[in-house]
């Protein structure tokens, strides 16, 4: 966490258990996913961590069918996410992809992005307008949300990075997770890096979430354009396979 930048006497939040304990102590066998249970997902997750920038991106294009198929969240989302967002840090996360010379820790904070927002107080709002009583029992969906602060304190180092695709990522990611009630303390300080994406980001999904975010925490949009949403928009980084596809 960028304590610098924090508020003074904000609450820690806590932090993810590191993710070789997430691999190991996970039952995988017993959590659903969107095609049968997750026995394979040790495997894919360790490709995560190989040299080969390729591996890794086929790695999380793969995981992104199997706990994110059709923007759901299934019971191996959440381990998942804590085991990708622990290990944003770690050496393999900053391969660089060939041809886009962007870090594959950019990727992974994407895929958490894409993920969070499958989860986000405007999906969850936009389920039950349309179909009321759909997720009051829905407890997966519940757990993912749960884990909001963890992985908040997982991505917030990474708001000042010196590559401007991997702040973007982060900012991004932050944005949505700072939902939860526990990070209220952090949104002023979020608002900066809000701002930052409205002014440089080419992106428009990804504009949008950070005006969005300025607008639901009451900060002044005076001025700014609104940003129309189009049909076929899902979100930030939920275009298909979009960023996880070729040219690697």
């Amino acid at each position: 966490m960028n304590h610098s930048s924090a508020k003074a006497g904000a609450p820690r939040e806590p932090d993810l258990p590191p993710y070789q304990v997430v691999l190991a102590e996970t039952d995988w066998g017993s959590l659903q996913t969107a095609f049968g249970n997750g026995e394979c997902l040790p495997e894919v997750l360790a490709r995560l961590l190989e040299p080969d920038p390729k591996v890794q991106v086929t790695a999380l294009s793969e995981l992104r069918e199997l706990v994110g198929h059709q923007n759901g969240i299934y019971e191996a989302t959440a381990p998942v996410a804590m085991y990708v967002a622990g290990i944003l840090a770690h050496p393999a996360a900053m391969t660089l992809r060939p041809y886009r010379n962007v870090p594959i820790r950019a990727t992974l904070l994407n895929w958490l992005v894409s993920t969070a927002y499958d989860a986000s107080d405007e999906i969850v709002d936009r389920t039950e307008r349309y179909f009321p009583g759909f997720l009051t029992h829905d407890t997966t969906l519940a757990a993912f949300r749960d884990l909001r602060p963890m992985l908040y304190r997982a991505v917030a180092p990474f708001l000042q990075d010196g590559h401007e695709d991997v702040r973007e990522a982060a900012g991004l990611a932050a944005l949505i997770l700072a939902e939860h009630p526990a990070l209220a303390q952090r949104r002023d300080h979020l608002a900066v890096h809000a701002r930052r994406i409205l002014d440089t980001s080419s992106d428009d999904p990804n504009r949008r979430v950070a005006l969005k975010a300025l607008e639901a925490w009451g900060h002044d949009i005076t001025g700014i354009e609104p940003i129309p949403e189009e049909a076929w928009d899902c979100g930030p980084h939920s275009d298909g396979r979009g960023d996880l596809e070729p040219p690697f």
